[in-house]
């Protein structure tokens, strides 16, 4: 198969942006409320049972531990749901992805798209959680302006794992096995609500081929206006999970739009 991809793809990009705007105060509350409810919750609920989390040789406070994981999460379920969900709808049902076609725009443009603006809608979220957070003083600055291209980053990477999943699935609801055997277990097991030094040894092996585990660690390090060895090699895992998940996402798309 040959890659041809130009500059066309903003095109998908600006026409779901555009639709995006139509609806921007339904797709802005949940990046909103969900840091607000999270904190509230374990700030609440935990921090009377958890005094503190050691965190790159010192004792943090429990939500200053999780804040991070938080907006680390909601990159990975704006880029997954927006490129599996969202994109099959498009495909399948719109026919979205039919009347694109008819266009000069080649399939490799569309799911290029697609990605980018999956990522994008990441990076949106995440805009909207670190003002709601920085509000707690759970964020350094200026460091944790680079949150954003993690963001971004993490999108592509989640992005183009959904799409693959996208043009494998037969049915919208078989999206209910990629959400239980890979999102969920990275939900969990991540690093995310506790350090991953407390699993088992193999378990942590695990938890490191698991792309959450290095976004989440970029983003910790990031918020902490550090970037440590943590975060560079979350940066390098996610650089080439990108650069191996995205051309595959496009082959995985290109035989399922091209018959």
């Amino acid at each position: 198969m040959n890659v041809n991809i130009s500059i066309r793809f903003i095109r998908i990009w600006q026409r779901n942006l555009t639709v995006y705007k139509e609806s921007w105060k339904v797709n802005f509350l949940p990046p909103l409320l969900e840091p607000l409810f999270y904190l509230l919750a374990f700030g609440i609920g935990f921090s009377g049972m958890i005094d503190s989390v050691s965190y790159a040789s010192k004792e943090v406070s429990y939500v200053r531990f999780i804040a991070p994981s938080l907006v680390a999460i909601n990159i990975m379920n704006n880029a997954f749901f927006e490129n599996t969900f969202g994109s099959f709808v498009r495909m399948y049902y719109q026919k979205t992805f039919d009347a694109m076609m008819a266009t000069p725009l080649n399939a490799e443009e569309i799911i290029t798209g697609e990605i980018v603006w999956g990522a994008t809608k990441a990076a949106i979220g995440t805009v909207i959680m670190l003002i709601v957070i920085s509000f707690f003083g759970l964020v350094s600055y200026p460091a944790g302006l680079l949150i954003v291209f993690a963001a971004f980053l993490g999108g592509i990477a989640f992005g183009s794992v959904a799409m693959i999943f996208t043009g494998i699935v037969a049915r919208i609801e078989l999206f209910n096995l990629p959400i239980f055997l890979f999102i969920t277990p990275m939900f969990l097991f991540s690093g995310t609500f506790f350090p991953i030094t407390g699993l088992p040894l193999w378990a942590q092996y695990f938890a490191l081929l698991l792309p959450l585990t290095h976004l989440v660690n970029l983003v910790r390090a990031l918020s902490f206006g550090l970037f440590n060895s943590e975060a560079l090699i979350g940066l390098c895992y996610l650089i080439v999970f990108c650069l191996i998940m995205f051309p595959l996402a496009i082959f995985k798309m290109h035989r399922r739009l091209i018959k």
